[in-house]
């Protein structure tokens, strides 16, 4: 056993963890914070999907332990009912989800992904490597590839992800 102290949502949060406790674990069973999905538990969905000091893990993935005093934001974290954040309300409404099952990892995804193309990370679509990246069809396709619809949702959430893109401008 080994303690941890995490910032959850901007709360302090310290546990008492096995060291092999998955982040994705320890978010759903010892925090109860259970937006985010366990979909194959091989970083293979994307339905896992949280920040870490902003950049987006698989939490399924990662051990606790190795994110001491690290910042996480769940899905519980980015908006409240009647508060959303702006990637949550454009999936509602450009319909970017069907059963829900993926969707707090896609938005999680969504949102890591815009601040990567604003801070100019290129992809591998990425035409100029010299040029700031620009949010296209392509390079979201590209960058929210590991986060998998099993509806098929794809072409709503590209919509969402372009719309809020868009206003952010």
């Amino acid at each position: 056993m080994s303690r941890v102290s995490l910032r959850v949502n901007g709360e302090v949060r310290s546990l008492e963890l096995d060291t092999r406790t998955t982040l994705l674990d320890a978010l759903r069973e010892h925090l109860q914070l259970t937006g985010s999905k366990k979909g194959c538990d091989h970083g293979q969905c994307g339905a896992c999907t949280v920040m870490v000091e902003g950049r987006r893990i698989y939490s399924c993935l990662t051990l606790a332990v190795m994110h001491e005093g690290d910042a996480v934001t769940t899905i519980e974290g980015l908006g409240q009912p009647g508060n959303l954040h702006p990637i949550q309300a454009a999936f509602v409404k450009h319909d970017g989800y069907q059963c829900g099952y993926c969707t707090p990892g896609q938005i999680c995804a969504s949102v890591a992904m815009l601040e990567e193309i604003k801070a100019g990370v290129p992809s591998h679509v990425t035409a100029d490597l010299t040029a700031a990246p620009q949010v296209t069809a392509e390079e979201i396709r590209e960058r929210m590839s590991g986060n998998l619809c099993r509806c098929g949702a794809y072409s709503n959430i590209v919509d969402a992800i372009t719309e809020v893109a868009g206003r952010q401008a």
